[in-house]
């Protein structure tokens, strides 16, 4: 890689479906990108993401589209997919208009839960959905350099990092990952059983855990908490409900 922009600063090859697209100009992207059909644009449900679509779109309307994507997968009205399309569109260059920070979990994929496809968003994944200086490294990455508009922080119910949190779990280089979700444990105002057998507490904690972590991304990244600050992107937390598949962003 000669530099941190080529990987996603590279132009698509242009496709007449695509260029016919564009001609609508960046109020009809908008437009077409906001409609409900998720990230891909309307009249190329195939392609990925290009720099013109994504850079239309303001941080409010990444999160829309994003809750969006999880009302149709929750209700299995998913767009279909066409991976391969999405993977030619997008060899040459990326353009994703978010980045989550989730949990390595495999209950809750992003790109599935947020009905979303190749080259829409970057996903960075750790036990915990901590924001640790990898990951913060990777945020800035996404937005400062990629342009990316939104950090959405996904934490969910039932997380066994939590758990393990919780119970001090004490196992090799998980126990100092474990160490930073503490804070998030001791934060939680909760008058019930504080134990990791109790389903509501672990998923309090886990609420707080994600809001810890926007905390941390602000206060240990100037470069994410600038951008924010001049409204170039938006960081939002999330929980997302295994059992139901809902996906609820917190403020």
């Amino acid at each position: 890689m000669d530099s941190a922009k080529d990987c996603c600063m590279t132009d698509h090859p242009k496709d007449s479906g695509r260029r016919a697209w564009l001609k609508g100009g960046t109020g009809a992207c908008t437009v077409a990108l906001l409609s409900g059909i998720g990230f891909g644009p309307a009249e190329a449900v195939a392609a990925a993401l290009t720099k013109a679509q994504r850079d239309a779109l303001t941080p409010d309307q990444v999160v829309e589209m994003m809750k969006k994507g999880n009302e149709r997968f929750r209700s299995g009205n998913m767009k279909e997919q066409n991976y391969l399309a999405q993977k030619r569109s997008s060899a040459a260059g990326q353009y994703p208009a978010a980045i989550v920070l989730g949990c390595i979990d495999s209950r809750a994929p992003a790109e599935v839960i947020f009905d979303m496809g190749i080259g829409d968003t970057f996903n960075a994944r750790v036990a915990g959905n901590v924001a640790n200086q990898d990951m913060l490294g990777s945020m800035e990455f996404a937005c400062a350099v990629a342009g990316a508009k939104v950090i959405l922080v996904l934490g969910h119910t039932a997380c066994g990092a939590i758990k393990g949190a919780i119970d001090n779990v004490q196992l090799g280089n998980l126990t100092g990952l474990l160490e930073a979700i503490k804070p998030a444990i001791q934060a939680t105002d909760y008058e019930g059983e504080r134990t990791s057998k109790n389903a509501d507490f672990v998923d309090a904690v886990a609420r707080s855990n994600v809001r810890h972590a926007i905390v941390q991304i602000r206060s240990n990244s100037e470069v994410l908490a600038d951008l924010e600050r001049k409204g170039q992107i938006k960081i939002v937390g999330s929980m997302y409900e295994l059992h139901t598949g809902r996906v609820t962003f917190i403020s």
